[in-house]
């Protein structure tokens, strides 16, 4: 309704006088018919200028770089890096002020993008130290049976998408003690077309995890990839599947059953540890899976990764070796000294471990169970074999921790492992013939992230000098296996 409409109202009520009503009750009536087109103007108004400005109204701006332009990822045809995931946290304005401590181990200001996604804002005075957030918007409505904050972070692949930032290929999701070790990602994610349905994530370490929600999700606090044509899909859905499925517990239960709406199955990814178990994880990281790591979930509720350090220091420890050689981190080598009959298994960056007896591969590669089922705490099942741990310390591997890395030249590197002797492992008496080792060096040459296009092959192990102990320090090598050698001799 514009001017030249109101002034003929205008006109023609005052021209009509309301001939069946007295004159000055007339009047009153054209008075208060005013008032109503008065109101009903300044509504439109406000209403017009709340359409326009709604969506510039974010509680933290975005950067200059990241100003909102229709995505073109589908026709840049170059490799993809780091620039074309866009992160989508999710937190809270209650944990954010804790756990951002996570997000500043892997978070690069200069190359990451992304925002955590919050409920409200937060009351913190360093933001210009943590990555950009954002407010959750809208989520307040959708009904639910066990937690709306499960609503809010379900829709953060759709207010991710919304934004409308250029030059994204994937929208990689996570909790807020979420640990990303984002070049590993980019390996893993160049390996996939992102103009094609992509859902890429892991499952839950423990079986009753899976059970009860399903093989089939990719476990969200493990984090997980959506590529730009499968947001694209979900974005379009995402509201009314939300309020198809009130009734599931956790968002990317949620997510999970849009993805299946549109027909697209889980691809799975072995570096995305949703860490679904109690206790210690050692095991599990001395005897990784041959992939690279990816993230790591739930570290508060895990022991620490080294001992006698706190968590945060434990992971700074292993974010110093990764940023050296990060396709090599945690990647598991073995050696065998047949003349001393000990096998030994190095997972790089973090441990090594000399069992006093030789043992097949298949054994060496399987987990030690430091650790029991998330929910139920029991030893078992688990979504992978594992073997289990003696109960008498004297029986256990001698275990080395890393202590520090050096580089060396351009594309070398040579990492230190201390020995860790428990406290109830020093009462242990009789013969050890390891216990002269109380040091070990590790030297390798950067491994190439085009290590993990092909098919992998786990990497020899070698031990230099004959194994000769000097200074009570052993020296061992890994390096490509020749064409016809085996890991055992």
């Amino acid at each position: 309704m514009n001017l030249s409409r109101l002034e003929s109202c205008h006109d023609s009520l005052k021209a009509s006088r309301f001939p069946f009503l007295p004159e000055k009750l007339g009047d009153l009536v054209i008075v208060l018919i005013r008032i109503g087109i008065l109101i009903c103007l300044i509504a439109s108004v406000s209403l017009a200028l709340h359409s326009a400005f709604s969506k510039q109204d974010r509680w933290f701006p975005l950067p200059e770089h990241l100003h909102v332009f229709q995505n073109d990822s589908v026709v840049d045809s170059g490799p993809t890096n780091i620039s074309h995931i866009l992160f989508g946290i999710a937190g809270s304005a209650k944990t954010w002020h804790n756990r951002s401590n996570y997000s500043k181990l892997w978070w690069d200001p200069n190359t990451s993008r992304g925002f955590v996604w919050l409920d409200k804002k937060p009351h913190l005075s360093h933001l210009d130290k943590l990555m950009p957030y954002q407010i959750s918007q809208g989520w307040t409505r959708f009904r639910h049976v066990h937690s709306a904050s499960a609503v809010r972070i379900a829709r953060i692949v759709f207010e991710s998408f919304r934004l409308g930032l250029p030059n994204v290929r994937w929208f990689v999701m996570g909790d807020d003690d979420t640990v990303f070790f984002p070049e590993n990602l980019v390996t893993v994610l160049a390996k996939y077309d992102h103009n094609q349905l992509y859902y890429i994530g892991g499952n839950s370490e423990s079986v009753e995890q899976d059970v009860m929600h399903s093989y089939n999700m990719a476990f969200g606090g493990g984090g997980f990839a959506i590529s730009y044509a499968l947001a694209a899909q979900l974005a379009r859905i995402m509201d009314g599947c939300l309020s198809r499925y009130y009734y599931f517990y956790g968002s990317d239960q949620r997510v999970w059953a849009c993805v299946h709406e549109i027909g697209v199955t889980l691809t799975r990814e072995s570096g995305f540890h949703q860490l679904d178990i109690r206790g210690n994880p050692y095991g599990l990281l001395a005897a990784h899976p041959m992939a690279p790591l990816v993230s790591l979930h739930h570290l508060d509720q895990l022991d620490s990764l080294f001992p006698n350090q706190t968590q945060t220091n434990s992971l700074e420890k292993l974010f110093i070796a990764y940023r050296l050689d990060p396709a090599r981190i945690v990647q598991q080598s073995f050696c065998y000294d047949h003349r001393r009959e000990w096998s030994i298994s190095v997972s790089w960056g973090y441990t090594v471990q000399i069992f006093k007896s030789l043992l097949i591969p298949a054994d060496l590669q399987m987990p030690l169970q430091t650790f029991r089922t998330w929910r139920s705490s029991s030893d078992g099942p688990f979504t992978f074999n594992a073997r289990p741990m003696s109960h008498d310390p004297c029986q256990q591997p001698a275990v080395f921790f890393l202590d520090h890395v050096v580089k060396v030249g351009s594309s070398g590197s040579i990492t230190i492992y201390e020995r860790y002797v428990a406290d109830e492992a020093k009462k242990c008496k009789g013969a050890d013939n390891t216990i002269e080792v109380q040091r070990i060096r590790v030297s390798a040459l950067t491994l190439d992230p085009e290590y993990w296009k092909n098919v992998p092959r786990r990497q020899c192990c070698q031990l230099m000098d004959g194994g000769s102990i000097k200074n009570s320090s052993i020296h061992i090598r890994i390096r490509k296996c020749r064409p016809q050698e085996t890991i055992t001799a």
